[in-house]
Formats: structure tokens, sequence, C-alpha cells
């Protein structure tokens, strides 16, 4: 059982940065790929950026692409957003996820292939 909590959410004006952390406890994450996703209101939930469990490939949505940034440290079993030139519409509650995979260089991109949520953390971006 693989528990995930994330953290570094916040209000933040539009321009600005924040990074998002993702803690993993119970296992190690570092045979599991990882993902962020977020809701918001009125919204259905929404793919943001994946990493392979090793770190070495990143995806992301078309949205986010240039202005966020995926990473891990297996070493500390935690997965990183880094989110720079937030938009108002990044608002949104934002949840890591972990999926197992055979391939190192696998990453995920469905929410169905995930096992794992955390619990969310909720990103304000104010114009």
């Amino acid at each position: 059982q693989v528990q995930l909590v994330e953290s570094g959410g916040g209000l933040v004006q539009a321009g600005g940065s924040l990074r998002l952390s993702c803690a993993a406890s119970g296992r190690t994450v570092s045979s599991y790929a990882m993902g962020w996703f977020r809701q918001a209101p009125g919204k259905e939930r929404e793919f943001v950026a994946a990493v392979s469990y090793s770190g070495g490939s990143t995806y992301y949505a078309d949205s986010v692409k240039g202005r966020f940034t995926i990473s891990r440290d297996n070493a500390k079993n935690t997965g990183y957003l880094q989110m720079n030139s937030l938009k108002p519409e990044d608002t949104a509650v934002y949840s890591c996820a972990a999926a197992r995979t055979l391939y190192s260089g696998s990453v995920r991109v469905y929410q169905h292939e995930y096992e794992y949520w955390g619990q969310g953390t909720q990103v304000t971006v104010s114009s």
C-alpha cells in the first residue's frame, strides 16, 4: 500500500510560482511512475504531467508545457511539480498519483492507470 500526501499549494498572483510536493510512504515508489492531475470547480479532473520511475521520461499537457516541470527524488520518496508563470486558469485542486510500471522509462497519462492517489492540495491563482 502506498500513501501519498501533497503539499505546497496556496494562493499566488498571476505570473507567480509554486512548487508542489508529493511525499510517499508505506512503500518505496522508486518503481512507480508518478503523475499530477488537477480538478477545477465544476470541471472534470484532467492530466497535468507525468514522470517515469527513473525520472528520465516526462510528459505534459499542452496547457502547461513550458511552464510546469515535473521531477522526482527517489531517495526521498518524493515527487515534485514546479509551476511557473501561473495563470488564473491554473486554479484547481492538484493531486498526485502513483502507478506501478515494469519499465523505467514508462509514463502514464490516463487516470485509470494510476493505483494510488493523494487527497490533493488547493492552488489558487489570482488575476
